[in-house]
């Protein structure tokens, strides 16, 4: 049981990491630093997109239009923080005191 909750845990934090390294690499890319052209930067960003936008489309969608500012990264992160992680905390612990593991 300690296992799959330490997993789990990775796997969230896996995610926040992969989170903001599309954050960072769309800054880079967007201020012309890094170059769109450039298919190893592209493939790179287009994988972290795949993963990180099923998560965030739902959330722009809720938020208003900004103009150049996208706050889904920050909610997701907030989301993640103050929701998730202590879900999983939680449930785990309910777990492991109900069931005697």
């Amino acid at each position: 049981m300690v296992a799959l909750h330490s997993i789990i845990l990775m796997l969230i934090q896996a995610f926040v990491w992969i989170l903001l390294a599309y954050c960072i690499l769309s800054m880079l890319l967007g201020f012309g630093i890094l170059d769109i052209r450039n298919r190893f930067f592209y493939s790179i960003f287009n994988t972290l997109a795949r993963i990180v936008e099923p998560v965030m489309a739902p959330i722009r969608s809720i938020l208003p239009n900004t103009g150049g500012m996208d706050f889904a990264p920050m909610v997701v992160l907030l989301l993640i923080q103050f929701l998730v992680h202590p879900a999983v905390n939680r449930i785990f612990f309910m777990l492991a005191t109900h069931n005697n593991f």
